[in-house]
């Protein structure tokens, strides 16, 4: 698949690349938490879109790493590609880095927490009952790469199931970023087409809903339209 994916992209007729020469890094995906050594928690992101935005971004010109949790998807043509299971996991592959990037976008859907009591076998079902799972908050992936000392440009994502501009605009705010793509997850996850609405500073711009592949290069011109009235 990755040798027929390359072949097309060197077939392909030659396309305007403004981030030539800029560093993109890209998180995709789910995580997986473990609870034992065969469940975890997980959700159902299938990478597709960040594999889509990964896509275009080399299209544009740009060197693209991307940090990918589990998914059988084959990597795009003309990117690096840093497999990672668990939240913790995907924070330090991206903070170390961030520091050289010029553009993060955050598409992952990245678990909130990790399990502190995992088990180091498979659980057993018996008569004491469901086992207790305790919780602790997994690193904010996103607020640390926008908190750097010279930070990249930063492209957050919103999966929400309501509310979408209410919770997109909060969390762009929160985060302090320039850029908040947000989607409704039950019409996103595991879907190969896909709608944006993308939050900055002038407002609300929206992203018909289309192939992920069309809608991810929507989204990287809007990147470079910000970056250009950097």
């Amino acid at each position: 698949v990755e040798i027929a994916a390359a072949a097309e992209h060197l077939l392909r007729p030659p396309r305007p690349q403004p981030l030539a020469g800029k560093r993109v890094l890209i998180t995709a995906g789910p995580t997986f938490e473990p609870i034992d050594t065969v469940r975890g928690i997980t959700n159902r992101s299938s990478g597709k879109m960040g594999y889509a935005v990964a896509a275009a971004a080399a299209d544009a010109g740009a060197s693209v790493i991307i940090v990918s949790g589990p998914t059988a998807l084959a990597t795009p043509a003309g990117c690096d590609r840093v497999d990672v299971t668990t939240a913790r996991e995907m924070y330090d592959a991206v903070m170390a880095r961030a520091p050289q990037s010029d553009i993060f976008i955050g598409v992952a859907a990245v678990a909130d927490y990790h399990v502190v009591n995992q088990a180091d076998h498979k659980l057993k079902k018996d008569d004491a009952g469901p086992p207790t799972i305790m919780l602790a908050e997994n690193p904010d992936i996103l607020a640390a790469v926008a908190k750097l000392p010279k930070p990249p440009f930063c492209v957050g994502f919103a999966a929400e199931t309501e509310n979408l501009r209410e919770y997109a605009q909060a969390k762009r705010r929160k985060k302090g970023i320039p850029l908040l793509a947000a989607n409704l997850a039950q019409h996103a996850f595991g879907r190969d087409d896909n709608a944006l609405t993308l939050f900055d500073d002038a407002g609300e711009h929206v992203v018909a809903r289309a192939s992920k592949e069309v809608v991810a290069r929507k989204l990287i011109e809007h990147v470079v339209l910000l970056m250009s009235g950097r």
